[in-house]
């Protein structure tokens, strides 16, 4: 158990906010892990000024969900106080997080948010300072290492954080130049660390539960935050709470426990989404062949033949920039996915093969044909 400010936090498990990701749909998924805390996606302070409906839409917490944070980002003082302001009250986080660690251009080079705060530090005080005046929620905030190898500047910004009257720190020790190539430097959390008296949360290179337990060993940090190792594969975030607060190994995750999770997620997504973005957002979340090569197919599986029904065919344009023809073929020597989606599956689709036109429409995928004749037998 820890504190930040005055929400007690369980465990040392917590879930980052993550832009496309971390929506109140797989946040459901990932709570069910167990986490001590978890983040939302971040929000912008400006489209919560002006009641953007998609914006406001993102703020949306369910109560199951607590401990949860929220993430909001921007570029000035004013426009900070006015979006945690709003979010107070009309949301009721338990925590209101400040994005300074955000590397993507559009968010950092362009509106000179995110980590492109890191480049003034002076105005990273004055920021922290007055949304912790005008909220009674505590605030923490989320930084990068530096803006490049020549400004790593993430002990200064820290104190300032601190004396600003943060009551937590996440660190994720890569410079906005690295995005996320190469390694983060958890060294860096270790300074951090040794530099205030506010918990630090470390994050970074997160792959295994044996990584989360060294960095709480190497860094002395607080908790462990967990984010692109966990798109599609939720169940890192229980392996990592079950081995650190209570020396468990869990056993891996059956294909039909990852295709009912699957289905879960949709029945979420489509509760809380409008349909014709659910197919998207699934695959988005779930397919990445990345870092989870089986992910891919199952989810490819899960929709073709499992919920062919309700996929809607999207323009070629919207699902162009997903390497589709990259998917690994290792995955279709799996016996069990083959088994459990065929019992599924075969009565549906010999009553209906348009599923397997609609595949051929979508993907021209000759994997796609392959899985399409091992579940037909």
């Amino acid at each position: 158990m820890w504190n930040i400010g005055n929400v007690k936090i369980k465990n040392r498990i917590v879930c980052a906010p993550m832009a496309g990701i971390s929506n109140e749909s797989y946040r459901t998924i990932l709570k069910s892990m167990n986490p001590g805390l978890i983040y939302s996606e971040m929000v912008s302070n400006m489209g919560i000024i002006y009641n953007s409906k998609n914006t406001l839409e993102m703020l949306k917490i369910n109560n199951d969900e607590r401990p949860i944070s929220l993430q909001i980002f921007g570029s000035d003082v004013d426009s900070f106080i006015k979006a945690a302001k709003y979010v107070e009250e009309n949301a009721h986080p338990d925590i209101i997080d400040i994005n300074m660690g955000c590397p993507v251009p559009k968010v950092a080079l362009k509106s000179q948010a995110g980590s492109g705060l890191l480049k003034n530090p002076e105005k990273i005080y004055e920021i922290v300072s007055e949304v912790v005046k005008n909220v009674n929620t505590p605030v923490t905030v989320k930084i990068r290492s530096g803006w490049n190898n020549n400004s790593i500047n993430c002990v200064e910004v820290a104190k300032l954080i601190e004396k600003a009257g943060a009551s937590a720190i996440a660190i994720h020790p890569r410079t906005r130049e690295q995005g996320y190539t190469g390694l983060a430097n958890w060294s860096l959390i270790k300074k951090v660390k040794d530099a205030v008296n506010i918990p630090v949360i470390g994050n970074g290179d997160i792959h295994t539960k044996e990584d989360a337990k060294k960095m709480l060993e190497e860094t002395g940090c607080d908790a462990v935050m967990i984010g692109r190792e966990s798109i599609g594969n939720p169940w890192i975030i229980k392996e990592c709470v079950e081995y650190i607060e209570n020396n468990n190994i869990i056993k891996e995750p059956t294909y039909e426990e990852r295709i009912q999770m699957l289905e879960k997620h949709y029945n979420f997504l489509k509760e809380k989404t409008n349909v014709d973005n659910v197919y998207l957002e699934q695959l988005y979340t779930f397919g990445d062949p990345l870092r989870h090569p089986d992910a891919r197919v199952i989810t490819c599986v899960y929709f073709a033949l499992v919920r062919y029904e309700d996929v809607k065919v999207v323009a070629s344009e919207d699902v162009a920039w997903y390497p589709v023809d990259n998917m690994p073929a290792l995955a279709f020597d799996h016996k069990e996915i083959i088994d459990y989606a065929r019992a599924r599956t075969r009565l549906s689709l010999r009553t209906c093969p348009v599923a397997y036109q609609l595949l051929k429409e979508k993907f021209t995928l000759t994997e796609m044909q392959r899985v399409y004749e091992l579940i037909m037998g």
